[in-house]
């Protein structure tokens, strides 16, 4: 498996983002990963890499929220949708399920932002490992991915 964390840390150096790296015990769901980084689970931003009929996408939400398939389909404008299995997740990012970090210019995917996400102030997330977490802007995080903002999950 390759590390993607460095290449998470150069991107936002170079880009001069202010953002808190921080490792923690392995966290296995959103609401782990909020109780260890002490935060909210609003906070966090949870990307999900979907198949839609003709490629892989970067989903990213507000870690309370779940995906709403019908939404997304509108948005992608797509007839199908699937969650990548995880041998394609570990192809794309080469990170596990719950690691995934919400920069998929990383790993050559577009990326979707759902609304839920604008709302925070700050958001956190595993930065492709499931013992490491990076905190920083929102702003920052959208002025440097561009994702394409749409609504397209409901409350779990």
């Amino acid at each position: 498996m390759n590390d993607v964390l460095p290449s998470i840390i150069q991107l936002l150096t170079t880009a001069h983002v202010a953002f808190t790296e921080s490792v923690h015990e392995p966290v296995t769901t959103s609401e782990h990963a909020a109780r260890v980084r002490g935060t909210t689970i609003e906070s966090g931003a949870k990307a999900i890499v979907v198949k839609t009929d003709t490629s892989f996408v970067m989903l990213v939400l507000s870690a309370n929220k779940k995906l709403d398939s019908k939404k997304t389909k509108e948005l992608l404008k797509s007839k199908t949708l699937r969650f990548a299995t995880s041998q394609e997740l570990m192809t794309i990012t080469h990170c596990e399920p719950g690691a995934v970090p919400p920069f998929g210019m990383l790993f050559g995917l577009a990326v979707y932002a759902d609304t839920s996400l604008l709302d925070q102030e700050v958001i956190n997330f595993n930065a492709g490992r499931t013992d490491t977490s990076i905190a920083m802007k929102r702003e920052d995080y959208v002025n440097l991915v561009h994702p394409v903002v749409g609504d397209f999950s409901k409350y779990s």
